[in-house]
């Protein structure tokens, strides 16, 4: 029940869950969103920036696209060998995170690193990732899995299911932010989030998420083919860190998918958390969260969640947790702030079933009231 760090893969699990057909675009209040741009394929992450402009890794062809204010579209970086993941602006500097191996199905060698693109094109290549979580392994000392489960129910687990393990060395840079002269990067494979500094590459883990505990439900147990000795016992899953944004108080705010089956097969098992980049501190925020792949938090606090196998962009309230939905759309994979406008990446997966076709990813706004921005 590890997780499956390619998280590209889990377009096949979509038609379980989804209609083939793209959802409508719906704003929980207020006038009807716009569609900034379409035919986006695979983006699964944005960043607002100056001007109304918006950055979109394409993350299924390898490329980093900027969208102006009227639509139009901008290839900054492209190169199919390259999982161009989480990207983040900082005046008139695009930063984002590419990697190559991360998880079982990618045989290459692990890589990764942070790539800066200036205004006048130039590039720039820092960080390395893969030798961060190589020498360290940020979470070998945590335990995974069931605790004392007895042998004979152990072995009837299927082979996939390991009954207890430590964290592996693997090592995928997903989600990023920029906080003055540092970048912060939630790691899905090392389960950490990472700082890296832009004047000297030098890195560091700041945090470790926890494992996320699942009591295993007559329910769960058919569901993942687990043997009936299982139900009542408690699986400790992986955290699976998404995205990393700064807050208010100087928290990093964290989104996590559950390891293992990471659609709604077992419900919404995503959660929120906050880290203190100091120290290394975290506390969870709100848990019960579907499927959250993207975040953003705004100036009072409150956090918007990309919900990518829910209903759309959740709101979490700073104080409750309670959530309520921002957004209604299909497939939200992502989602930033500028001032009061709120942005997303939507129809971000291609449902399996779906007639061949160009791809038709999209990018959605609307107006949300109080504000942040990423720079």
């Amino acid at each position: 029940m590890r997780k499956d760090l390619s998280l590209l893969a889990a377009a096949a699990t979509v038609a379980a869950f989804l209609s083939a057909g793209p959802s409508a675009v719906v704003a929980a209040n207020g006038p009807p969103p716009a569609i900034l741009a379409s035919g986006l394929a695979g983006p699964l992450h944005l960043s607002a920036g100056e001007h109304g402009t918006v950055t979109v890794s394409e993350e299924f062809v390898g490329r980093l696209t900027r969208i102006d204010a009227h639509g139009t579209k901008k290839v900054l970086y492209e190169n199919a060998d390259w999982d161009v993941a989480g990207n983040a602006q900082q005046g008139s500097t695009t930063y984002f995170v590419e990697s190559q191996g991360a998880g079982p199905m990618d045989s290459r060698p692990l890589v990764g690193h942070v790539r800066s693109i200036d205004e006048d094109g130039h590039q720039r290549t820092f960080g390395d990732f893969a030798a961060l979580e190589t020498q360290h392994n940020a979470d070998k000392e945590v335990h995974y899995g069931f605790h004392n489960l007895p042998a004979g129910c152990a072995a009837q687990l299927p082979p996939e299911v390991p009954a207890a393990s430590r964290g592996d060395v693997d090592s995928h840079p997903y989600g990023m932010t920029v906080s003055g002269r540092t970048i912060y990067v939630a790691d899905a494979g090392a389960n950490s989030v990472v700082s890296v500094d832009i004047r000297t590459g030098r890195m560091k883990t700041v945090a470790v998420l926890p494992p996320r505990p699942f009591k295993i439900t007559a329910e769960a147990a058919a569901a993942s083919h687990l043997p009936a000795c299982t139900v009542g016992q408690t699986y400790a899953f992986e955290p699976v860190p998404t995205d990393v944004a700064p807050g208010p108080g100087d928290w990093l705010y964290v989104s996590t998918l559950p390891g293992g089956p990471e659609d709604p097969a077992l419900g919404a098992r995503g959660a929120v958390f906050k880290v203190d980049p100091d120290n290394g501190r975290v506390k969870l925020l709100a848990d019960q969260v579907m499927s959250p792949t993207g975040l953003v938090v705004n100036d009072d606090g409150d956090v918007y969640v990309a919900s990518l196998f829910g209903k759309g962009v959740l709101k979490i309230d700073r104080h409750s947790g309670k959530q309520s939905l921002a957004l209604s759309a299909a497939l939200t994979a992502d989602v930033d702030l500028r001032g009061s406008t709120l942005y997303a990446t939507v129809n971000a997966l291609p449902p399996e079933g779906a007639a061949p076709g160009p791809p038709n990813g999209q990018v959605a706004s609307t107006e949300v009231g109080h504000g942040s921005h990423d720079d």
